[in-house]
């Protein structure tokens, strides 16, 4: 279950959000039966159902990186969105646009080589240069080297390195929101854990430490 509570059209005022409601659920209730046609459960869209504003900005922000305005080529688009969802550990997001780059043309074997995509050999150098950007991007916080910007600058201009920038940075804001609030594939357990130890093997350690400190001693 989502973090934070979902919102059933019987509760949306505002025209906007129920017109998206009505386009991806039709007359049913998500949040009685959940489901998308993708086959997510839909609870991004009744969670931030709550704050209209947010959503309309959220979903207007979807239609930025489809429009016919941009200069950047989409297969390069969803390297970047699918890097980033992946960095940020969102299933959602990576599950999402795995299937986004099929539909751009990438192969199984590019879409597999995702995670391990700097020892691959499958990318041309204009894509391993997105995906370096990318990492530089989400894991480094923007810290991007000379040498992998002169990269990305070899193969795009600055208009479509502003747009990747923007929807990049954009789609990781969208993964570390999933992962916080436990939307759609991101509601999973946390997989770092302690792992019990048999029973009475911590109390035997322990002691074993105190002796060899003992004996330091």
């Amino acid at each position: 279950m989502p973090r934070l509570r979902e919102i059933p059209p019987s509760e949306v005022t505002d025209d906007y959000v129920l017109g998206l409601y009505t386009m991806l659920f039709g007359d049913r209730d998500p949040v009685a039966e959940p489901g998308t046609a993708t086959g997510t459960p839909g609870n991004w869209w009744t969670v931030f159902a709550q704050v209209p504003d947010a959503f309309k900005h959220s979903t207007e922000g979807f239609g930025f990186y489809r429009s016919a305005n941009r200069k950047l080529d989409p297969r390069l688009r969803e390297l970047g969105q699918i890097r980033a969802g992946y960095a940020v550990g969102s299933q959602f997001v990576y599950s999402q646009h795995s299937k986004a780059m099929r539909f751009e043309g990438y192969s199984e074997e590019q879409v597999k080589a995702i995670p391990n995509w700097s020892t691959a050999d499958c990318f041309s150098d204009v894509e391993r240069a997105v995906l370096a950007y990318t990492d530089c991007l989400v894991l480094e916080r923007g810290r991007v080297p000379d040498g992998v910007f002169a990269a990305l600058k070899k193969h795009l201009g600055e208009v479509e390195i502003i747009e990747l920038t923007y929807i990049t940075c954009t789609y990781m804001m969208h993964a570390v929101m999933s992962r916080a609030l436990k939307l759609e594939f991101d509601d999973v357990p946390e997989p770092v854990v302690e792992v019990p130890a048999p029973d009475g093997a911590s109390a035997d350690v322990m002691g074993m430490v105190d002796k060899r400190k003992d004996a330091a001693a």
